[in-house]
């Protein structure tokens, strides 16, 4: 048998559009959950940061919480641990770590319940350094998800790897980055997936592969992809109830007959759709090993030249180092503030802050800042503009609480420090 375990990762950024959101949920969360009601054995795991399931309940798209919902309590669905707002785990301090990572946890059960009850873990870009691992235990979680260029050792596609830190280990499951990456960019279609995995058969012993990617690659980046690929998937395993010919009604008639005669053949009993968590009920445990610090976006040839994480902090892109000074200082005012916060109004702006701040580490800046070829102006611009108000308000707390005069004024210069910083990385917007 071949388990092939699918990930999902449904994320929009804190500052996203509302016009964008509306149309994502109409090209692919919605369109999603109908595949998988037509489908009710069909198996999934699905990372949703908190940030996200907050915007659509408040934003009015509260029936596709309740769906997801609806199909974790069916058990199609088992859903991962993450951080709330999307930041790049391994570029932030510990305690901005374990704060997203609860902060996550909170949000997610205040709207699904206990259905809620994550096993695993997904670092958000699956970005991951050694630092990550204490938190991710410490969370209780008994499984990570990494990118197949982290794994430092043989392939493990009939075992599970493991990685410890202070006598704890927890389970390390990989993706596979190329099928993955071919599924994301339209480059192999159902049947070819199906005999891929087919092929992974050794004589009688069983194999498991992991795929992982946006949730809004079906729908959203390739139109109908939840239909023409991940349904017709489902189809040839067996997971239906006999209603699959609804979901092809947009196909041309032609198209429909052939899969019509398709169906009409044995389902393929070779391959079973599981979530990761069940990976671990019928793989046994490998040796602990040192996952390779790295990210879905980064190539072997970027680990080999110390460009770890090439989208996110690039040592030879000016504007990322810009940002990443930037975002550094505000963390450290705002964690003064904290500490200084005396009085009702020093800790409302404290409050402010730390909000603000949570909010202000999302990934979206620095990915939209790489060049690599992304360069968006506005989601860099967006992104100071919310640490800005995060530093003001941390800054305010300082002044009107309790600190000493030498803090406060050590903090005065690195404010003004850090709106050099920002005019420095405005500069470069106007002149890019």
């Amino acid at each position: 048998m071949v388990y092939w375990a699918p990930l999902l990762h449904f994320y929009q950024p804190p500052l996203q559009l509302p016009r964008v959101l509306r149309k994502v949920c109409d090209e692919s969360y919605r369109p999603l959950i109908e595949v998988f009601r037509q489908y009710p054995n069909a198996k999934v795991t699905v990372n949703i940061c908190g940030v996200l399931t907050e915007m659509l309940w408040e934003g009015g798209y509260q029936d596709v919480v309740n769906g997801l919902r609806e199909l974790a309590a069916r058990g199609q669905i088992e859903f991962t641990g993450s951080a709330k707002y999307h930041p790049i785990l391994p570029l932030i301090p510990n305690e901005e770590i374990e704060r997203q990572i609860r902060r996550n946890f909170l949000t997610n059960r205040r709207y699904f319940g206990e259905e809620y009850a994550p096993k695993g873990f997904f670092p958000p870009e699956m970005a991951y350094g050694p630092s990550i691992l204490e938190p991710v235990i410490e969370s209780r979680h008994q499984w990570i998800l990494l990118s197949g260029v982290a794994c430092p050792a043989t392939w493990p596609v009939r075992q599970v790897y493991q990685a410890g830190s202070n006598d704890e280990t927890l389970a390390v499951f990989f993706r596979d980055d190329i099928l993955s990456n071919r599924i994301s960019f339209h480059n192999i279609d159902d049947d070819g997936f199906l005999a891929h995995l087919r092929r992974l058969r050794d004589g009688q012993k069983d194999a498991y592969v992991i795929t992982a990617m946006d949730a809004e690659t079906f729908g959203h980046h390739v139109q109908n992809w939840e239909k023409l690929f991940l349904a017709e998937v489902y189809e040839a395993l067996g997971t239906g109830n006999g209603s699959h010919r609804e979901l092809q009604q947009s196909q041309p008639l032609a198209t429909q007959h052939e899969k019509l005669f398709a169906y009409s053949q044995p389902a393929d009993v070779d391959i079973e759709a599981v979530t990761i968590s069940e990976l671990l009920e019928r793989f046994p445990r490998g040796p602990e090993i040192e996952p390779l610090a790295s990210s879905w976006s980064t190539s072997k040839e970027d680990i080999a030249a110390g460009n770890i994480y090439p989208l996110w902090k690039d040592p030879h892109n000016v504007v990322h180092w810009l940002q990443w000074h930037h975002l550094n200082l505000c963390i450290e005012l705002v964690h003064q503030a904290e500490k200084c916060a005396e009085g009702r109004a020093s800790r409302r702006f404290a409050d402010i802050a730390r909000h603000l701040l949570d909010e202000a580490e999302h990934s979206c800046q620095f990915w939209w800042a790489s060049k690599r070829p992304m360069w968006d102006i506005n989601m860099i611009a967006r992104g100071l503009a919310q640490q800005t108000q995060a530093i003001l308000n941390a800054y305010k707390a300082l002044k009107l609480g309790r600190c000493d005069e030498a803090v406060r004024s050590e903090f005065y210069y690195k404010v003004v420090g850090m709106r050099d910083l920002a005019a420095k990385i405005y500069d470069r917007l106007y002149e890019d």
